[in-house]
């Protein structure tokens, strides 16, 4: 066994990804605060061929290098867009018939592994700030919130690496 060459992988240049037919989901970023945690989030919906990220609140925006510094260049295929507002870009996400999911421990939260996704349906998948979590606001604007299992003291994921599941889990579904 070997490790494949970067050449080896066969990529999409930036133009082939804005090309790509995307997988159904926009990624709200709710007062993420972390530069580093927006970055990774970028590089992981590039990963997924998410449709957009949408930057709300006190989430910084690209360009900025600390977002770079994880983003490693998917801040140039990913296509986003920034809110002052959660709940506005809440509410054109709703106008535009997309079930609003956030990733919340909340009353009535659905564990990860039992959420249904719907065939043909359009899902924005909501992450919180990295101590409080996704507001309330949003939080009473959500179809749906979906919770984690986790089984250890820790009662949260870092904001990035809850993305990554969460995307790895419905991505695979709907690609199923």
């Amino acid at each position: 066994m070997r490790k494949l060459t970067n050449d080896e992988l066969n990529r999409k240049s930036v133009t082939e990804f804005r090309a790509s037919e995307k997988s159904p989901f926009i990624i709200v970023l709710d007062n993420v605060r972390s530069l580093n945690n927006v970055g990774s989030i970028f590089r992981t919906a590039d990963a997924f061929l998410v449709e957009a990220v949408w930057l709300c609140g006190i989430t910084a925006t690209p360009p900025h290098r600390e977002i770079h510094k994880t983003a490693l260049g998917a801040t140039e295929s990913v296509e986003w867009k920034y809110f002052e507002s959660s709940a506005e870009a809440v509410r054109v996400l709703k106008e535009r018939d997309y079930a609003i999911v956030s990733v919340e421990q909340a009353e009535g939260a659905v564990s990860l592994d039992r959420f249904a996704t719907e065939p043909g349906k359009r899902y924005a998948l909501v992450f919180g700030h990295e101590i409080r979590g996704v507001t309330e606001e949003v939080v009473n604007l959500s179809d749906a919130c979906i919770e984690i299992p986790q089984y250890g003291t820790k009662h949260s994921f870092n904001v990035a690496v809850s993305a990554g599941i969460v995307l790895w889990e419905l991505a695979g579904r709907i690609k199923g």
